[in-house]
């Protein structure tokens, strides 16, 4: 009778852990959407500019120095490296989280009951052996082992270590993005200093050039041909043209700065080539096809490592809804003297159990678990779909940037050359009188722009060398 009591307990409990097993909620899950472009502007090419390594792509020895240096000593990419460290620890933890555990412990203790008790008068009538009483205050002794482990049926655990692993590999792209983004900026930065360096350069020739123009409008004045407001003028643009000229050297400054500490040192020199800045000719850059993105850019490997650790945190946060078996077992010895302790089976104990374990009623906060769990995988979904949009889109952005820049760039030249010309023909008319001071003024105004905007238009052409390498997922490999 007792038996088939027994057996109608754990028949409805099995049914009802079955129905809890059966009652998980439904939700709707996003696949990613992959597909790219089949080329850029329809070029067929997969050579890609993107395998090429960084010490390969860029020439200049100071720069590899300065890109070396940033990659051993930045702190924020340090950091990052901690990172990946903590991250391949939690993999650790949560590999550790499905075998079974083992303690090991001894222990000691008293103990001493009232003797007017249930317990004190049993001890006091009875004996361990004949003429051997219990020991009063009762000592006791043990020594043992205990195990458990939860068993993972629904891989709830495994899933988990699994999702731990590829939110490691995602801060291992992060790192591999981080340096990408660290060898654009330190590049970016040179050149921004070497074009700032050539601009300083043009501005004292020019400044020696309106000191010049200036002794010979003074001339002209002594000789009553000009006035004091030609004199006046002249004067104004060499101190307007002496005023820029520290602008220009406080921006050398901050980018100087800016250089170190991207390489983790203090303000100290940038050493670089700044000679022939305008003559530096670009190499040809190849973009391949768009599906190379998806295996060159760190960025969008990182958000599928993302995706790929959501799709696994909701199959762990399903299996939370399942039941858990669960193993705890325990041997050992125990006794009230230590002479007895290791005597086998007298002082000999062990227990073993197994569980089955499933939430029943109020299970909001798995339920909101598993909720999260399906909306952060939805939001991997679209993260992993924007970083392959953001990629295509800053590649194409990019291609049409150097093409604009490289004909921007030949009609600034012209324009240089044009205005040079002018100079002198300006002069020389002024000192023959068929031309007035103004256009002298203007003629070298103009020239002088249009130099800096020359040199201007060479740094954003080679910004755009490095941006195009980085976009394409260069410097990384």
């Amino acid at each position: 009778m007792l038996k088939n009591k027994l057996y109608k307990f754990l028949g409805i409990t099995l049914l009802t852990l079955l129905y809890t097993a059966c009652s998980v909620p439904n939700f709707g899950r996003k696949t990613e959407n992959k597909t790219v472009p089949t080329s850029y502007n329809d070029s067929k090419d997969t050579v890609n500019t993107a395998k090429t390594k960084w010490k390969d792509y860029f020439k200049d020895p100071q720069l590899t120095a300065l890109i070396d240096s940033a990659l051993t000593k930045n702190q924020e990419l340090n950091i990052v490296l901690q990172e990946i460290n903590i991250s391949k620890n939690e993999v650790r933890a949560r590999k550790g989280a499905f075998l079974p555990f083992m303690n090991a412990g001894v222990g000691a203790g008293a103990e001493k009951v009232g003797r007017y008790t249930s317990q004190g008068a049993s001890d006091a009538n009875n004996q361990i052996m004949p003429g051997k009483e219990f020991p009063d205050p009762l000592q006791n002794y043990l020594l043992g082992v205990n195990v458990s482990w939860e068993v993972d049926i629904w891989k709830k655990l495994r899933n988990s270590k699994k999702s731990a692993l590829y939110k490691y590999l995602s801060t291992v792209e992060g790192k591999n993005f981080m340096v990408t983004n660290l060898i654009s900026e330190i590049a970016n930065s040179y050149y921004e200093l070497v074009a700032l360096d050539n601009q300083l350069d043009i501005l004292n020739k020019n400044i020696d050039l309106y000191l010049n123009s200036l002794e010979i409008v003074k001339l002209e004045k002594q000789s009553a041909r000009v006035t004091e407001l030609a004199v006046r003028r002249f004067e104004a643009e060499v101190l307007k043209n002496q005023s820029r000229k520290y602008y220009i050297m406080q921006q050398i400054t901050i980018t100087e700065n800016k250089i170190n500490f991207l390489a983790g040192r203090f303000p100290q020199n940038v050493a670089r080539n700044s000679v022939n800045f305008t003559d530096l000719v670009i190499d040809s850059i190849h973009a391949g096809i768009p599906s190379q993105l998806l295996s060159n850019r760190s960025d969008i490997r990182q958000a599928e490592q993302g995706l790929l650790s959501a799709k696994l945190d909701v199959k762990a946060a399903k299996a939370e809804f399942y039941p858990s078996f669960f193993i705890n077992a325990g041997a050992g010895f125990n006794a009230f003297n230590p002479k007895y302790l290791i005597q086998a089976p007298q002082s000999l104990l062990y227990n073993i159990a197994g569980d089955l374990v499933a939430p029943l009623i109020n299970r909001n906060a798995i339920k909101a678990n598993f909720y999260s769990a399906n909306s952060k995988q939805i939001q991997a979904v679209y993260n992993y779909e924007r970083a392959i949009l953001k990629a295509h889109i800053e590649v194409v952005n990019q291609l049409s940037n150097i093409n604009n820049l490289n004909k921007s760039y030949d009609l600034k030249s012209k324009q240089v050359q044009a205005l040079t010309e002018s100079i002198d023909i300006s002069t020389t008319l002024f000192k023959s009188a068929r031309a007035d001071y103004m256009e002298v003024l203007l003629t070298q105004r103009d020239a002088l722009e249009s130099k800096i905007e020359l040199v201007e238009t060479k740094k954003l052409q080679m910004n755009a060398m490095v941006n195009m390498y980085k976009v394409l997922g260069g410097g990384w490999n």
